[in-house]
């Protein structure tokens, strides 16, 4: 294992809110929508159901978005950023089915706060570890979702939101089938 267990997992929701922005149409254009989201993703904690906190967390969305892209500075002040604006103070908690893990809301702050919160602590083990690479975009040249690698050689290319990796293998074997064929 790359990173710790509540590490990966806040990784992995932060890229699935990622990309939910990515698709043809936003994946949380709804308050259902994000219902349903908070729901997969297990997120804690009391929520308003409103087109406020819906609001909150698109534009969390493209905040993290935004560091998932970034040089090491520019990662490092944008987690900062989300960090400082939660007045994060971390605290190992248990709660649900969830083993000890860190909490660096409290646990009645708003859903995007306590969102980014767990993705921002992520992201300072990713950081601190000189692990930015993990973090990359769908090598899938019509796709633009992210790609959190944590195999072992590094080697994760493509996306989980739709099928970029079969489609961008079966198009270059087409391609080699084709130039095969063509009279020499």
């Amino acid at each position: 294992m790359v990173f710790s267990n509540d590490t990966e997992i806040a990784l992995g929701s932060a890229a699935a809110l990622i990309n939910t922005g990515e698709r043809d149409a936003d994946a949380l254009a709804t308050v259902h929508d994000l219902e349903v989201f908070v729901e997969q993703e297990q997120f804690s904690g009391p929520r308003t159901r409103s087109l406020a906190e819906l609001r909150s967390v698109r534009q969390l969305r493209c905040q993290l978005r935004e560091i998932w892209t970034a040089e090491e500075e520019d990662a490092v002040r944008l987690t900062n950023l989300i960090l400082a604006n939660a007045r994060a103070l971390p605290q190992l908690v248990k709660h649900d089915q969830w083993d000890w893990h860190l909490h660096a809301t409290a646990p009645e702050a708003p859903l995007a706060l306590r969102m980014g919160t767990e993705a921002a602590m992520a992201l300072v083990d990713v950081i601190r570890g000189k692990e930015l690479g993990r973090l990359r975009i769908c090598a899938a040249g019509d796709c633009n979702a992210v790609v959190l690698d944590l195999s072992k050689n590094r080697s994760r290319r493509f996306c989980d939101t739709g099928n970029c990796a079969n489609r961008t293998h079966v198009a270059a074997y087409r391609r080699r089938r084709k130039s095969d064929q063509m009279p020499a």
